[in-house]
């Protein structure tokens, strides 16, 4: 009888301690491509760079996707982002051509188990444009297992495209299948990416109403988000428009939601004063999530 008192009271010691593990702290981070329209206007790559590593440093997420990270630019993240590395491929040929929807982890907190990506139009394994889409897009999966749990858990990051509405609403049916065929019923699932549309959209919706994922935002405990999440640029741009989604599966809890609007400082190009700018032109959202599933057996 003494011996099942103890064990009972050590689980209950232990399982705020368990809870805790199972906590995870994701991003979703449009970081701009890479051109020479923005080096020319002050927002050239090589100053946003350090920043917005710097930013991810800090912050620290888990687990995060980016979207727009072109080959060069991804070579100098893993350069200064501290202990990350990532899955994905450039877009145009599955190669390195092309922006990258990647995903990066944090090595010493998730092992990669298993990885993939598939194409947003009606031959998904293979490079090309979907429906009336302007570019090429793509979705970039991966399975993680959390080391100091066992916990295992789907993530999934995309960027849709900017023009075609037909293309936008057959890409999320297609993404909800990949997720119904990978994740649903086997894994917890989250979704990031650049979605193109806001929460008043009928391709958001499509999402938020499948019963199969849920949007961070509108779910959270506790939420900072003072603005919408694109700018332009534009540091006096005050919008509710979000076109940064994170979308959870049931087992997530939302803790904490926030849309972070850091600026830094740069000298003119005369010598002259600072002035602030953006390290994008979207800001990036973070979201705690705590995760009710059971461990893997």
């Amino acid at each position: 009888m003494r011996r099942t008192i103890i064990l009972m009271m050590l689980s209950i010691m232990l399982m705020p301690s368990l809870m805790r593990s199972q906590e995870l702290y994701v991003g979703s981070y449009n970081i701009r491509y890479q051109n020479d329209d923005d080096t020319k206007k002050g927002n050239g790559w090589e100053k946003r760079c350090p920043v917005v590593c710097g930013q991810l440093n800090f912050e620290h997420p888990d687990i995060f996707g980016a979207q727009e990270v072109l080959y060069p630019q991804l070579t100098d993240m893993l350069r200064l982002l501290d202990g990350y590395a990532y899955i994905g491929c450039g877009r145009e040929d599955g190669k390195e051509k092309g922006e990258y929807a990647a995903i990066f982890y944090d090595t010493k907190q998730l092992t990669l188990l298993d990885d993939g990506h598939f194409w947003l139009s009606s031959t998904p394994d293979v490079p090309g444009k979907g429906w009336d889409a302007a570019c090429e897009r793509i979705c970039t999966w991966g399975l993680f297992e959390q080391q100091q749990t066992g916990l295992r858990f789907m993530f999934f990051n995309l960027h849709l495209d900017h023009v075609g509405h037909t293309a936008r609403r057959e890409s999320a049916r297609l993404v909800m299948d990949r997720i119904r065929e990978l994740a649903v019923g086997r894994y917890p699932y989250i979704l990031t990416g650049d979605f193109n549309v806001d929460q008043f959209d009928e391709t958001y919706r499509l999402f938020a109403d499948s019963g199969l994922l849920k949007d961070s935002y509108e779910h959270t405990r506790l939420r900072f988000a003072e603005n919408g999440t694109f700018n332009d640029y534009d540091m006096d741009r005050k919008i509710a428009s979000r076109i940064d989604h994170v979308f959870v599966s049931a087992e997530f809890a939302v803790e904490r939601y926030g849309i972070l609007t850091n600026t830094y400082w740069t000298q003119k190009h005369d010598g002259g004063k600072y002035e602030r700018r953006l390290p994008s032109d979207h800001y990036p959202v973070f979201v705690r999530l705590k995760c009710s599933a059971k461990l893997n057996e």
